[in-house]
């Protein structure tokens, strides 16, 4: 099997072709051995090599490489236009490894709105690993130049945020990092690499959480980091190959055909959740609605030049307290409770009951995962549950 890290066909690439192309043939390389146009799934966990070691067929052992895992990660590398990427078990799997690269004594600044589980991540990990942090409302810049250290390493930050989706400004936040010798990771979760590619806007790292828009069907688990450093990614790949964070054969397998429909599934969502936001903002039991896309968002002129749609996510605050948003959860009959987000089916989340301990979300606040149902059903649902 050829490399697709490495010999990516040279006409392909001479045609510049466009981000929905790109989604469907990414990692699709033929399969030279059967001429077979899905990817086949390698589930062997050792290859044969040399009486010395030699990886006379470029692999060893699956937790170092895996013939699958490779075309996920030259899938993801192109759809984000990095220089590498990386697969990992999990999305978390992925944050941690970038938190294992950093020397002890290092410094990081994260937006003030982030998944609860980086959050405990910090909370719980990072001082034991000797890594300082901040936590800062970095839609002002004046707040994040004040944040910034001579050890300062990276800027996290997510667009749009978990669960408030707030926007930040990719490039102007990067420019700061890059003047402070600093690297900007944006977790890209929420918005797919079809719709914001923060590296084309000078982010240095991307994350993903694979689970989500990128598998698309609530099936798999997985997550992903692409890099413009190939000094970050050999860092990164020694500590996954060490501490065995590898994502599987099977998920990586899974992971690919749902890139193949994410131009087309994105699309869908975005439309869905415009919709769903502009009826919820004319019901007069809803206090607030966060959705990028509407023109009354603070970030929505941000959010137009660095996004190419708005997303499938948005959450919304009901007129009362913990008790009325909970009691709009339980009378939806076509919205799930379930948490996660990025399916084909629509998802309303109590967020700070999921979250728990050390929640930030308003015990009013309702978090929904727009699917691709017709968006008059989805409306029609909520209403009625509004009452």
């Amino acid at each position: 099997m050829r490399d697709p890290h490495t010999s990516r066909d040279a006409a392909q690439r001479a045609l510049r072709l466009r981000l929905e192309t790109i989604a469907v043939h990414a990692g699709g390389e033929i399969d030279p051995a059967t001429g077979a146009l899905a990817p086949p799934l390698y589930l062997s966990t050792t290859f044969e090599h040399g009486p010395a070691g030699e990886a006379i067929h470029q692999f060893l052992y699956t937790r170092e490489k895996n013939p699958t895992q490779l075309r996920l990660e030259a899938a993801l590398r192109d759809l984000e236009g990095g220089a590498a990427g990386l697969a990992f078990s999990s999305g978390m799997a992925a944050a941690a490894a970038l938190f294992q690269t950093l020397a002890p004594g290092s410094h990081v600044v994260f937006s003030d709105d982030i998944y609860i589980d980086v959050r405990n991540l910090v909370r719980d990990f990072l001082p034991a690993w000797g890594v300082e942090t901040a936590s800062k409302d970095l839609r002002d810049l004046e707040v994040l130049k004040a944040a910034l250290r001579p050890n300062t390493k990276f800027i996290w930050i997510e667009t749009p945020s978990n669960p408030l989706l707030k926007i930040l400004d990719i490039r102007a936040i990067a420019d700061l990092a890059h003047e402070a010798g600093a690297q900007l990771v944006v977790d890209n979760t929420f918005a797919s690499p079809v719709l914001q590619r923060p590296l084309e806007h000078a982010a240095d790292v991307v994350l993903h959480s694979t689970t989500k828009y990128c598998g698309g069907h609530s099936d798999v688990q997985g997550g992903c980091v692409v890099v413009k450093s190939r000094e970050l990614h050999d860092k990164l790949f020694h500590v996954r190959d060490i501490l065995g964070a590898v994502a599987s054969p099977f998920n990586s397998w899974l992971i690919l055909p749902g890139l193949r429909s994410l131009p087309c599934r994105m699309e869908r969502h975005s439309a869905n959740a415009a919709a769903v936001a502009a009826a919820l903002v004319a019901s007069p039991a809803v206090e607030a609605v966060y959705y990028p896309g509407l023109p009354s968002h603070p970030g929505h002129k941000i959010a137009r030049r660095q996004m190419k749609n708005f997303g499938g996510m948005l959450s919304f605050l009901v007129r009362g307290g913990r008790e009325d948003a909970l009691r709009v959860a339980s009378r939806v009959k076509l919205f799930v409770n379930a948490t996660s987000l990025g399916g084909t089916e629509s998802l309303i989340e109590h967020r700070a009951s999921n979250e728990g301990k050390g929640s930030n979300a308003p015990p009013n606040l309702l978090r929904l995962s727009i699917g691709l149902e017709h968006p008059e059903d989805l409306i029609e649902d909520l209403l009625q549950a509004l009452g």
